[in-house]
């Protein structure tokens, strides 16, 4: 199992290289990325979920034609830990 983050480690992470994502309700980090197409976006969701397989930790994705929403939280943990912070950087290495 993972630890969960402290609120200053998700404050770094965020003001830094995860400045994309921004953290809802205290225990969920959230970004929201536009594709060009419906299509592209299927094409990104499909990328994400080979590695959240693979790293089995797997996002919540809500996709709204070319807006993919993609929350990140360690629900066994209630609340953020590493595993997040790491597919958040996976995600945004893919997205555009």
């Amino acid at each position: 199992m993972a630890d969960r983050l402290t609120q200053d480690q998700i404050d770094d992470a965020l003001g830094s290289s995860l400045s994309a994502w921004t953290l809802e309700g205290g225990d969920t980090i959230r970004r929201d990325v536009t594709a060009e197409t419906f299509k592209g976006g299927i094409a990104l969701v499909d990328q994400v979920a080979e590695i959240a397989d693979a790293m089995d930790h797997h996002p919540d994705i809500d996709v709204r034609w070319t807006t993919i929403t993609f929350r990140l939280s360690t629900h066994s943990e209630g609340g953020l830990t590493d595993n997040d912070l790491r597919l958040a950087a996976e995600i945004d290495r893919l997205a555009p």
